[in-house]
């Protein structure tokens, strides 16, 4: 039966880690993130930051039946035309080069796809749109991130017929941890859920077989994995 599981590929950070005696730039990524694909039926993949190109990316989406685009640190403001916040972390140029380059050839040939919290802020900018750079300034409160790694739970309500409502219904409370959230929608995505006070946190993109972004973070909810068995499912079908 394991050579019917889709293979599913899996944005990772490079950052600065210690690992016993090694202090060393290294590609890592949360076990949370790779456990949901796993138990979702999937074989997860990791792929990290590196030089791209279309010919790269193309090759890269060739061994997969799925990608998903992780969290992480801030997307350059540059790619947006704007000037960073004082909050903004400094950019990871290689990451958004890496992550631009297999999202743009991941909705080109209709791989399914999933963003999460960084994933969905790089589709938008991807797809031409732009960012809140830090959302206390926009709605008085630190309640979507709350700092030192807590997640805090915020309610979110799901727009009604799509491909987010059939796999998790009409809302969820969602584990966030973001200081930023799309501001411009880019065109051709559709905004498929919100929190009460208007922050997007959910976008599709119709027209491809699965193309769906959430601005928090589902693999921190072990118990509730549906967004990742959709995903699996819809490669499932993409590489059938």
């Amino acid at each position: 039966m394991s050579a019917s599981k889709p293979v599913i590929g899996l944005t990772t950070y490079l950052e600065q880690a210690q690992t016993g005696v090694w202090d060393v730039p290294a590609a890592f990524l949360p076990k949370v993130y790779f456990d949901a694909v796993t138990r979702a039926g999937g074989i997860a993949v990791l792929l990290p930051p590196q030089p791209v190109d279309a010919g790269v990316a193309g090759r890269v989406l060739d061994g997969l039946d799925g990608l998903i685009l992780t969290g992480g640190k801030d997307v350059d403001p540059a790619r947006y035309g704007q000037e960073p916040h004082p909050t903004t972390d400094a950019p990871r140029l290689d990451r958004d080069a890496w992550e631009d380059a297999l999202i743009t050839a991941a909705i080109d040939r209709g791989l399914p796809f999933l963003g999460i919290c960084r994933g969905a802020q790089l589709l938008n900018v991807a797809l031409g749109g732009t960012l809140i750079q830090h959302l206390p300034d926009a709605v008085g409160s630190t309640r979507y991130n709350l700092g030192g790694g807590t997640f805090n739970e915020v309610a979110v309500a799901v727009e009604p017929g799509t491909t987010l409502a059939g796999m998790i219904g009409s809302g969820v409370d969602a584990k966030v941890y973001h200081h930023q959230a799309i501001d411009r929608l880019a065109d051709g995505l559709t905004v498929t859920a919100r929190s009460d006070d208007g922050v997007i946190e959910a976008v599709e993109l119709p027209g491809v077989p699965f193309g769906v972004a959430v601005q928090w973070h589902p693999e921190e909810t072990s118990d509730d994995i549906r967004l990742f068995e959709g995903l699996v499912e819809a490669a499932r079908g993409y590489r059938d």
